[in-house]
């Protein structure tokens, strides 16, 4: 089988077919790769990582659904179709369309069901464990790129490691209630089912272990990951999971009855009534820019300060189909949950509320005194106004030893929300996991580096003044993004590179993150019914007591022993 592409005489053949799936030839300057996968042929290349120069082999912009337009937009996605002829999958696919945070525009492309694959090496002696990332951004935002995601660091170990795009915002989650329209929700929840999917059937042609797959991911990606751990649709396409600042009983993590989609009609011009076939009507002749620019345009101020800032997101679908994701509540999912069978790292950063920083500031008359919005809003629907009190009452004494206190300083607000939106509900988490999985290995972490110039978030988020380390500060410890520059290797922040992907790769190869890297420390994987033990990445390790646990026990006095997990 010959599949050399008709380039002439600029074609220079490197090396000969390898069990009829690989073909490396050289295009000027450029050395590519041509793989067979169960839909096609495509082509690849190869690229260096950034601080030793050491080659891998990159594969980006593949299909693993069809475009999701027309009749397929907001619904569950459909396999791929087979292609003919070579595929270009040497560079990356647009984004899924959504708002620019900054810029306030529409960026992105409608058609973006692709991913990406990146190999250390096509072939070995045994097939190398598979990473698969998913991607954070409040269910809003985000892309599968180099830009954000360079491989650099984990290309440096013997891993095949995968991102790829999911659909956000109105287009990824809107949700609505007639069985007959097709669209129940969570479309790009169903985008990552559909992804492991593909990944599963295809990522031996790129000599990854189909039985060796590590899901993980931050945020938005960290609690998809837990959620992709509970529904039945993902059974058996993954082996390992790695949870980062969040999980799926987090308040954000699952979208209240809001209206969403009738208001986001209403901002758009529509001007009927709710009737949910009408407005779906609507969209399909709104352009994909416009609903990504305005799906956040109808959050209200009194919801933002309720700590609701998510519009479109995952949501309890209100009819069960084929493709379901989310059939009830996460917490009833919970003892049933078929991740109950695989290891697991979950963790957070030690300043995680830092994420609010300026909303909180912008805000601060009100924001610094709503004690009553901190409480977890599955806790205040179910009560009384004299229990809500009482729980208000019950915070500050523990907080502030002050039953009375009328208001919070700026970072005494942000410790609180630390809790609130990631870290209580990681410990309920964690709860579960003792309960429900206690012969299976848990390791819980707290990212503490704290980096005046390369907690790249917090900058952004916070400026340079402030320290802490913020929500999604571990990124670019992680992966090598348009933020990024060379460190030296001498110091912490190179360090902590070289530490979190080391016990990250050993976790994917082995089940136990436990490496030369972090010796002679050990990391532990929790004890059932024992104490939070958790390793503390800093400068140094350590691995501690989780200091947050000492927070817990008012936390966990408001919620009932049935609802807490």
């Amino acid at each position: 089988m010959d599949l050399r592409l008709g380039v002439g005489d600029k074609l220079k053949l490197l090396s000969k077919i390898i069990g009829h799936k690989i073909v490396l030839y050289r295009l000027g300057t450029n050395q590519f790769t041509q793989l067979k996968t169960k839909y096609g042929q495509l082509k690849g290349t190869q690229r260096k990582t950034v601080y030793d120069g050491e080659l891998y082999y990159a594969f980006e912009g593949i299909p693993y659904a069809q475009p999701p337009l027309g009749e397929l937009r907001f619904r569950a996605p459909q396999p791929c179709s087979p292609w003919e002829g070579v595929r270009d999958c040497t560079y990356c696919r647009e984004k899924p369309m959504q708002r620019n945070s900054v810029t306030n525009n529409a960026e992105g492309s409608e058609d973006c069901l692709y991913l990406n694959v990146y190999s250390k090496k096509l072939e070995s002696a045994k097939p190398l464990p598979v990473i698969v990332w998913i991607y954070g951004g409040g269910f809003q935002i985000g892309e599968a790129s180099r830009d954000f995601y360079g491989p650099d660091y984990f290309m440096k170990h013997d891993v095949v490691f995968v991102h790829f795009n999911y659909r956000v915002g109105a287009l990824g989650f809107l949700s609505l209630k007639d069985r007959e329209l097709n669209v129940p929700g969570n479309a790009g929840l169903k985008d990552q089912v559909q992804a492991l999917r593909w990944i599963k059937e295809n990522i031996a042609t790129f000599n990854g272990d189909p039985d060796n797959i590590t899901l993980m991911g931050e945020s938005a990606g960290g609690a998809s990951t837990h959620i992709m751990m509970q529904t039945e649709q993902t059974r058996g396409l993954f082996h390992r999971a790695i949870v980062q600042s969040g999980s799926a009983l987090c308040a954000w993590a699952t979208e209240p009855d809001r209206q969403w989609a009738h208001r986001l009609a209403k901002e758009l011009g529509y001007k009927g009534d709710c009737a949910e076939k009408e407005i779906l009507k609507f969209f399909q002749d709104v352009p994909a820019s416009k609903l990504a620019q305005h799906c956040n345009a109808i959050i209200t101020q009194e919801e933002q300060r309720d700590y609701e800032i998510i519009a479109f997101g995952p949501v309890i679908e209100p009819y069960v189909t084929e493709e379901c994701v989310v059939p009830r509540p996460q917490q009833e999912q919970l003892a049933s949950a078929w991740g109950n069978q695989i290891p697991m790292i979950i963790g957070g950063c030690s300043f995680e509320g830092l994420f609010s920083y300026q909303t909180t500031l912008d805000d601060s008359l009100y924001m610094l005194s709503a004690f009553e919005a901190i409480l977890p809003r599955i806790v205040r629907d179910v009560i009384d106004k004299e229990e809500l009190a009482d729980m208000v009452r019950r915070l500050k004494l523990a907080y502030f030893g002050d039953p009375e206190r009328a208001s919070m300083e700026l970072n005494e607000c942000l410790h609180l929300l630390s809790i609130k939106n990631f870290w209580h509900d990681i410990h309920r988490t964690l709860l579960a996991r003792s309960a429900y999985a206690p012969a299976t290995p848990t390791y819980l972490y707290r990212f503490d580096m704290d980096s005046p110039h390369y907690n790249h978030y917090r900058i952004l988020k916070c400026g340079k003044k402030v320290r802490g380390v913020c929500h999604a500060d571990d990124i670019s410890y992680m992966f090598y993004g348009f933020l990024s520059s060379k460190l030296d290797r001498n110091t912490p922040e190179y360090r902590t590179i070289e530490r979190l992907i080391g016990m990250w790769t050993s976790f994917a190869a082995t089940g136990d993150p436990n490496c030369e890297a972090i010796a002679p420390v050990k990391w532990d994987p929790l004890r059932p019914g024992g104490p939070e033990l958790c390793l503390n990445i800093a400068d140094g390790l350590e691995f501690i007591p989780l200091p947050e646990s000492k927070q817990f026990v008012v936390w966990d006095s408001f919620y009932t022993r049935e609802s807490l997990y």
